[in-house]
Formats: C-alpha cells, sequence, structure tokens
C-alpha cells in the first residue's frame, strides 16, 4: 500500500464514521500532514455537541467503530476534552476527540506505508470548506447534540 491508498483508506474511515452520526452534524476537512512513510487525515465537526450530549456522541461513534471490527485502544474520560481512540483491522489509529466549546476532531493516522504523492481527500464537506483560512469554532447548532438536556430515557415497558 503506497500513502495515496491509505490517504483513500482513511477517507473511507472518516467518511464511514461521519456517515453513522444520527442526526448528522456538520463538518469541514482539516489538514492533512504526512511524515516520511505515514500520514493522517482529519476532519473537524462544526457542530456543537453540547456538555450534555458529548457522552452520546462518543458512544454513538464507538458503537459504530466497534461494529466496523476496530479496537478500543483507549477511552479519556476527561469532562473537559473527552476522546476515544482506536485501531482499524489494517493497523489504523482512528480518534475522536472533543474540544473547546465541543468540537468534535477526527483523525486516521496511518501505519508506513511505500512513499507516494498524496492527493486532497475527494469528499465534498457537508458545508462551508475553509479552504485556504483558519477552521472557526464550532458554528453550527443542532437541536439535537447542542441541547442543553441530557437524551431523554426510553420509556419503561411495563413487563
Amino acid at each position: 500500500m503506497n500513502m495515496q491508498e491509505a490517504a483513500e483508506y482513511s477517507d473511507s474511515v472518516l467518511d464511514a464514521t461521519l456517515r453513522s452520526v444520527k442526526p448528522e452534524v456538520q463538518w469541514a476537512h482539516d489538514d492533512t500532514t504526512s511524515g516520511t512513510c505515514d500520514l493522517s487525515r482529519r476532519r473537524t465537526v462544526m457542530t456543537i455537541i453540547s456538555d450534555e450530549r458529548r457522552g452520546n456522541f462518543l458512544g454513538l461513534v464507538e458503537s459504530s467503530w466497534k461494529q466496523s471490527g476496530y479496537k478500543i485502544t483507549s477511552v479519556n474520560e476527561n469532562r473537559e476534552s473527552p476522546a476515544i481512540f482506536a485501531r482499524t483491522p489494517e493497523g489504523f489509529g482512528v480518534s475522536l476527540i472533543i474540544g473547546f466549546k465541543g468540537q468534535a476532531f477526527f483523525e486516521v493516522a496511518t501505519p508506513c506505508v511505500e512513499k507516494s504523492e498524496v492527493a486532497e481527500p475527494t469528499a465534498k464537506p457537508n458545508g462551508p470548506a475553509y479552504e485556504g483560512v483558519e477552521i472557526p469554532r464550532p458554528n453550527v447548532r443542532s437541536d439535537f447534540w447542542s441541547a442543553d438536556t441530557p437524551v431523554p430515557s426510553p420509556a419503561p415497558v411495563d413487563g
């Protein structure tokens, strides 16, 4: 596998992860960085994830990753900046970190692969692209993800 193929695989991991988030969140591509034989692809979520909904967001992503066969390698339960780290069966590192003002950051880091040129991601963001400018703090409100109340528990079922 070369760096371009690894980048495309990383993009597919990010695409699948973001598709698993319901209701949908708005996201933008963030920087791609590369080393001598590896690279990282990133996406930044522009939807505000409230304190009250962060656990649900993290749980949904963790569940999606487990269903995809990823191994959860670490969970940071820090209230200010919770995070989940996983590894795909192909050895790619995957992370979700919640940052300042509830902004979620996804990253896929490749293992060492054959050196090659790497093209920009082809997936179109579902909001502004922020090309050539710094990505702002989260600025999209969601009736669900930005709500200041916990997710309601389902009603008990009489048995």
